[in-house]
């Protein structure tokens, strides 16, 4: 097993990988921009590396600079969480040549499956049921129309490659095709690098579930069962869950199958995940394969008992997979709620700024993975995440009640976020129900607005904190580059006790 790793992301998922790190001592190395030099994952880690200016592409982006840290520092595997570089095959090329371990699939799958015209072609020739539509990237905008009248309208216009509902537009007729083509190509090319685009038949109203897998360097894949992540706002998950509402044991069976015969198929190895969509007939589609460790992965661990990061470190460093499929379980139902500096009552734009007060739920069966604490100040140059809020239940109503308990508890005051909104989401009639799609929250709150007596309960919590005293906010001169484990009382300490 490996004695050092370098976390090359920041934020909550780092500050989560390296937690699994330190049980299986191993020692951790953070890197940090200018803008995050006393965040959390920092203060987590053993071993914190500047990468200089705020700008990602100077700092979280830069593969020099990263492996760099990871080599002065004797790091011997990379861990690149989600985000960032995380599924950049160029990057995990680059990481393998410089002698180190990439935690995660082998560069030539990355490129294979981060392609989804690519991707699409290897599942079709798999059978693995997939999306009517393209499975070539197209620049010629006559050809594209030609499709698309083959196909029918609505389609599609979707990024060749990355993901997040980034390079993606809905279209509903001929005339809408050129402009959502030309906006495509070019988010794309903004967000991934390259404007390469194709086109899918438009699925109405469809659920989006995906199944986590693990795959072993010698042959071995296995599933963790689904999750349900049809909460999206702009085609970004914000509510999932497991199991999914939709399934009955035999439809589970066959996307379960099916997810195992898509990593087969693309010589899958490490954690990732195979996402469907899920029509109301009951037919399945594959949508693509996420190369890395997914925001919801905890409901996972939550119901199957498995941490998923400690057997990411396990198959990168060589080791089988200590189980089979027949030998995973899973119990109860878990719901995970993100938690982002954004605001639900504009459209969900983001909110950065400095986090005045924040407060965490706790309780029997509540898990809450952050990156944040009173005096942070969220940048603005990064995915907004503060969080992900995860309850486990012995059933589906009792994890929805246990959720609301969760979000109620929740404080968090200086930015906005949508805790009030996704308490709404979770206590309403459509979502008790289990009856939701990837359009839920277009077609169940496209008009909502917060409720101003849950800021008062809020601030009541604010102004309680404050009158208890002055606080200590950490420094970043007081964190040693060193093997002991960081002391939450050392560098978060609550009290000031020598004011």
């Amino acid at each position: 097993m490996f004695k050092k790793i370098l976390v090359a992301n920041r934020g909550e998922i780092a500050v989560r990988i390296m937690r699994t790190a330190r049980e299986m001592g191993i020692g951790t190395v953070a890197v940090y921009s200018d803008a995050d030099s006393t965040a959390l994952h920092v203060l987590t880690a053993d071993e914190a590396v500047c990468l200089g200016e705020s700008d990602p592409l100077s700092s979280y982006l830069n593969m020099d600079k990263i492996i760099a840290a990871a080599k002065q520092t004797g790091a011997e595997a990379v861990h690149p969480g989600y985000g960032f570089l995380a599924e950049n095959p160029a990057f995990a090329r680059r990481v393998s040549e410089e002698g180190l371990i990439f935690v995660g699939p082998p560069a030539s799958v990355m490129a294979d499956l981060g392609d989804k015209t690519t991707a699409r072609t290897i599942m079709a020739r798999s059978e693995v049921p997939i999306i009517p539509g393209m499975t070539e990237s197209e620049a010629d905008f006559d050809r594209l129309a030609a499709a698309a009248d083959e196909m029918g309208y609505p389609v599609v216009v979707k990024a060749a490659f990355g993901g997040g509902g980034k390079g993606m537009r809905t279209v509903e007729n001929p005339k809408e095709l050129r402009e959502a083509a030309e906006l495509c190509t070019s988010e794309a090319l903004s967000a991934f690098g390259d404007g390469s685009i194709y086109l899918e038949k438009f699925l109405g109203r469809p659920r989006h579930v995906e199944f986590q897998i693990l795959a072993d360097r010698y042959g071995n894949v296995v599933h963790l069962f689904e999750r349900e992540c049809s909460v999206q706002r702009r085609h970004q998950k914000i509510i999932e869950e497991t199991p999914s509402p939709a399934l009955d044991d035999d439809l589970r069976k066959r996307m379960g199958a099916a997810a195992v015969a898509a990593a087969r198929a693309a010589g899958y190895v490490n954690a990732g995940t195979v996402e469907f969509l899920l029509d109301r007939s009951g037919a399945f589609y594959f949508l693509e394969v996420n190369t890395r460790l997914q925001v919801e992965h905890p409901i996972t661990e939550l119901t199957t008992g498995l941490d998923l990061v400690r057997h990411q470190f396990e198959i990168a460093a060589g080791q089988p997979l200590p189980f089979a499929q027949k030998d995973i379980t899973r119990k109860g139902h878990a719901i995970e709620c993100r938690i982002y500096a954004e605001d639900p009552e504009h459209n969900f734009m983001p909110s950065p700024g400095k986090i005045l007060y924040t407060r965490s739920p706790e309780g029997p069966g509540v898990r809450y993975d952050h990156g944040i604490y009173s005096g942070f100040e969220v940048p603005v140059q990064y995915d907004p995440i503060l969080g992900k809020l995860v309850v486990w239940a012995e059933d589906r109503p009792l994890a929805c009640a246990r959720m609301i308990r969760a979000l109620r508890e929740c404080v968090i005051l200086g930015v906005k976020t949508p805790i009030e909104f996704l308490l709404d989401v979770v206590s309403s009639k459509a979502f008790q129900a289990g009856e939701t799609h990837t359009r839920f929250i277009e077609d169940h709150f496209a008009e909502w607005r917060p409720d101003p007596a849950a800021l008062e309960h809020a601030l009541l919590g604010f102004v309680a904190h404050e009158a208890a005293g002055p606080k200590r906010v950490p420094e970043y001169d007081e964190i040693p580059g060193s093997w002991e484990p960081m002391s939450p009382w050392l560098r978060l300490g609550a009290w000031d006790l020598a004011r």
